[in-house]
């Protein structure tokens, strides 16, 4: 390595303009010679001191910072999309189960809405029964009633023809005959 860089070194030298130039060129008034010179030296510098190699070492190890750099944020990349794989699979899921959940509030609403109707035609139906039952109630009342009346009024019309029809004789003879029919049926 190091020779190859004397090498490249020499043949920058002998390329220059100042070989080209007239008068003495390694004379410490020649400024190309003196510009020539720093560089050499300052070459020189950089290959004593492994310059170069330091610099190589600095881009290997950058070079191997970016490829590791590179393969974290590859395992990361994975990583993130097993994660969105999950999430979006965990969110399929959950979609499914809120549909589910929906279908069944629905049923469950329907249901409950047929078993209102049901209930509601059940409390229509006891409600015209006991209304019937009040109407037949009132108006079997009211037959009662009538026909109380009615007998009331025939025992009074026939008490008053009885009582202008009757004499003493016949009315002992029935108060006589009544005490008796009691008398046979309480004993």
């Amino acid at each position: 390595m190091r020779k190859l860089t004397t090498v490249a070194a020499v043949m920058a030298l002998s390329a220059t303009p100042a070989l080209a130039a007239s008068g003495p060129f390694f004379s410490l008034r020649n400024t190309d010679f003196i510009v020539t010179l720093g560089f050499i030296l300052f070459v020189a510098i950089l290959l004593y001191f492994k310059v170069p190699s330091i610099i190589g070492n600095m881009l290997d190890k950058r070079a191997d910072d970016i490829k590791s750099e590179l393969d974290e944020a590859r395992a990361l990349r994975e990583e993130a999309q097993t994660v969105l794989a999950s999430y979006e699979r965990k969110q399929k899921e959950v979609q499914e189960q809120a549909e589910r959940i929906v279908a069944q509030a629905k049923a469950e609403a329907e249901a409950a809405a047929e078993q209102a109707k049901v209930d509601l035609k059940a409390s229509i139906a006891r409600r015209l029964s006991a209304a019937e039952d009040q109407i037949a109630s009132a108006e079997a009342a009211a037959v009662k009633e009538v026909r109380d009346q009615a007998v009331v009024v025939a025992i009074s019309a026939a008490r008053q023809v009885i009582a202008g029809q009757m004499t003493a004789a016949d009315a002992n003879k029935l108060i006589d005959a009544g005490i008796a029919e009691v008398d046979a049926k309480l004993h």
